[in-house]
């Protein structure tokens, strides 16, 4: 007679916790590098010529970048303060 081997019970790695802090890890270097990129080119966009749509170019570039790194550090505090999402497991004690 074989015997059953039964797997454990397999969750998608998008749908796990752990997961969800990877990606969101990820998104924080995302921030931080499309942060750093828009403020080298809204530098080097205020550089050479100063016409107004150049100047307002470069000041919306760097808009967006100060936009990035908002981004990154609310995410960064919500991994710091909640690292395992919404479902965190509760004591008898919290429900009453």
């Amino acid at each position: 007679m074989s015997t059953l081997n039964l797997k454990p019970k397999h969750r998608p790695f998008c749908f796990s916790v752990k997961g969800h802090v990877k990606m969101l890890r990820l998104d924080i270097i995302n921030s931080a590098i499309a942060a750093i990129f828009m403020i080298i080119i809204s530098v080097l966009a205020l550089l050479p010529e100063t016409t107004t749509f150049i100047v307002l170019g470069g000041v919306f570039g760097l808009l967006v970048a100060v936009c990035c790194i908002a981004d990154g550090v609310l995410i960064y505090r919500k991994l710091l303060f909640n690292p395992s999402g919404p479902y965190q497991k509760r004591t008898i004690h919290d429900k009453i």
